[in-house]
């Protein structure tokens, strides 16, 4: 290391000079070259196509009609400005009562109605990755570790070990059964970590998943409260993307289940959920912690006063999310119009023969590209993901990104866009397929007969990229982008 260098390192902490980050990642890899070279459709056509976002923008109109109707929800407006000294001063890290309320509405909207949120219980925090960090800081001691199926979400890696040293161990879910989580794969993760002599404090899941966008059934979480109770340990379960599922049967929350798993243990049990993905507010920073522990959730508490939602967001949303007509017609809307996207994209995929594991949540989906790897390697993988970033110029994220155990799976964000650019996106894979069939390494057979849940679809792609499906204004109808697409 250079000297100086060095010398700037030992002026530091280690916690702000180590690499705990992760932003060494192909994950933020590909965020930088979309950075470098964004794409726009009429100042920079040839841009790299941001794929590796998992943000809500479908449904923004729906908001903003809100807002427009309900000028005195901000503080901000002549409507509303008569609550202004009384919420910006407000600081109690209780959170406003009525936006606690608000929220343990919307969670039970979400989730069909069928379970009860306490107010009580709900712990505010900057976003989802300040309520995980939270319950880390909680729940383990440095060294200690968390079990979290594979593959699961990069930043996890990040939110979970970088300031608190609490360690991941990896549970290795496959693709032979649709990378479900299954008993055998917990108990022997938690085998090697007691053969290792690392102590297991808990076990991560994300339900919906991501990447990839399916969520655990009933039988599932069952099996999971049944593992977690009978090992003392905590259960954490992220329903961050409670309500995005689009079709087949009903998401079932862990609030549901532990009132059905016999003799289970809620001391054990904590839920993380925001407004990120089912709303759409990332930049709101709202997330939350619930915990069936009262000890957790006042520990949590105090806790949050470093990453407390500002009372102007808390005040706002609690009459947003109080509009119970808002929210019933907005879950709906949003679930149509996340479903129709999936729909489109996952048919144009099929189209040119690339599959996508089965799935109906979530803001993407799990893409095979495995056929085009010259060895099924994650080297290989890499190779290949360069030369989607470089020459298809789309920011798709590498499976080996999410800890997973296979190469050749990458993670597909499609609800970060309008039409026009999703289309533009497709007919890029396509020409790219087309003039590249040498790739194809393995055949169609023999990749899917190995894999019975992956979606493909018989319609014509041609038929979805049709002239008179397009808007008038779309970027395609442009010679400019024909030519480079």
């Amino acid at each position: 290391m250079d000297a100086s260098l060095k010398n700037h390192h030992n002026l530091l902490s280690k916690i702000a000079t180590n690499d705990g980050h992760g932003e060494n990642s192909p994950y933020f890899d590909g965020w930088k070259a979309y950075d470098a070279n964004p794409f726009h459709p009429r100042h920079n056509p040839d841009g790299v196509i941001q794929m590796g976002l998992a943000e809500n923008q479908l449904s923004f109109d729906l908001i903003q009609k809100w807002i427009e109707a309900n000028p005195e929800a901000s503080i901000c407006t002549p409507q509303g400005v008569s609550d202004f000294k009384q919420t910006a001063i407000f600081q109690d890290y209780h959170g406003l009562p009525e936006f606690r309320t608000a929220v343990a509405n919307f969670m039970n909207h979400v989730r069909g109605n069928r379970v009860r949120f306490d107010p009580d219980r709900i712990v505010m925090s900057g976003g989802a990755t300040g309520a995980h960090e939270t319950l880390a800081f909680c729940l383990a001691n440095p060294g200690e570790a968390f079990l979290v199926p594979t593959p699961y979400y990069p930043a996890f890696d990040r939110d979970l070990r970088w300031r608190t040293g609490v360690t991941l161990l990896p549970v290795v879910c496959e693709s032979s059964n649709g990378f479900k989580v299954t008993r055998e794969a917990l108990e022997t993760a938690y085998e090697k970590a007691c053969l290792e002599n690392v102590k297991v404090k808990g076990l991560l899941v994300t339900n919906p998943s991501n990447p990839l966008g399916t969520f655990l059934d009933r039988e599932t979480l069952k099996d999971v409260v049944s593992f977690i109770n009978d090992k003392s340990i905590h259960l954490v379960c992220d329903e961050i993307y409670a309500g995005t599922v689009t079709a087949g049967d009903e998401f079932v929350s862990i609030a549901e289940v532990v009132k059905e798993v016999p003799k289970c243990n809620l001391d054990l049990i904590h839920l993380v959920y925001s407004l990120s993905k089912d709303m759409g507010f990332p930049g709101f920073r709202v997330g939350i912690v619930y915990s069936y522990n009262d000890k957790v959730v006042s520990i949590a508490r105090k806790m949050s006063s470093f990453g407390l939602v500002s009372t102007q967001t808390q005040h706002m949303l609690a009459a947003m999310l109080s509009d119970d007509k808002f929210v019933k017609s907005f879950i709906s809307e949003s679930r149509t119009r996340l479903a129709s996207r999936h729909e489109m994209f996952t048919r144009g995929l099929a189209q040119v023969g690339i599959g996508c594991l089965e799935s109906n949540a979530g803001l993407f989906f799990w893409m095979d590209l495995r056929r085009f790897l010259k060895e099924p390697t994650f080297e290989s993988e890499m190779t290949f993901w360069r030369i989607v970033i470089d020459e298809i110029k789309l920011n798709v994220s590498p499976g080996q990104s999410f800890h997973c155990s296979e190469p050749g799976w990458f993670r597909v964000c499609f609800a970060n866009m309008d039409d026009d650019t999703t289309l533009i996106a497709l007919w890029r894979i396509k020409t790219f397929v087309r003039k590249n069939r040498n790739l194809e390494i393995k055949t169609k057979k023999q990749c899917w007969q190995n894999n019975q849940h992956l979606r493909l679809s018989s319609r014509r792609l041609d038929d979805i990229l049709t002239p008179h499906r397009m808007s008038p204004h779309s970027p395609l109808a442009s010679p400019l982008v024909r030519a480079h697409t």
